[in-house]
């Protein structure tokens, strides 16, 4: 049997929130829109990844408070260090930031973290065995 992940859902509590979020830090963008039992239902794509793996928003979630020792995340990869630093920054600057820039031993590289308007904490790193920015050792 052969699968493949092409979905992850999130029922948040602010769809409009989330859905900037996704926008404008991962560079994320809208690829359906659509209605569905009175509510507006959206799925995010990275561009050119349309067809392999979205992100789906749904309203009317409870939102999370996530403790900062449950690790639960989303990942996304960037292209150097400087994106880290990059979106550290914006993160910090709205207050929104979890996790400092911070450098592992591979597989994990160099990441930081933040929460989206939801409460998930989502990794942007470099160096990874995935993604942009993939390390050479993988």
């Amino acid at each position: 049997m052969t699968t493949a992940l092409t979905h992850l859902a999130l029922h948040v509590r602010d769809l409009e929130a989330c859905v900037a979020f996704y926008e404008s830090f991962a560079g994320m963008r809208i690829v359906h829109d659509r209605m569905a039992k009175g509510k507006r239902i959206v799925w995010l794509a990275e561009e050119g990844r349309e067809k392999e793996f979205i992100v789906v928003v749904i309203p009317g979630g409870p939102g999370r408070e996530q403790s900062m020792d449950d690790f639960s995340h989303l990942g996304f990869a960037l292209e150097s260090r400087a994106a880290v630093d990059e979106i550290a920054a914006r993160a910090r600057k709205q207050g929104n930031l979890v996790w400092e820039p911070v450098e592992e031993p591979y597989p994990v590289g160099y990441y930081c973290g933040i929460h989206d308007p939801d409460g998930n904490f989502v990794e942007f790193s470099y160096g990874q065995p995935l993604g942009p920015g993939a390390d050479e050792r993988s």
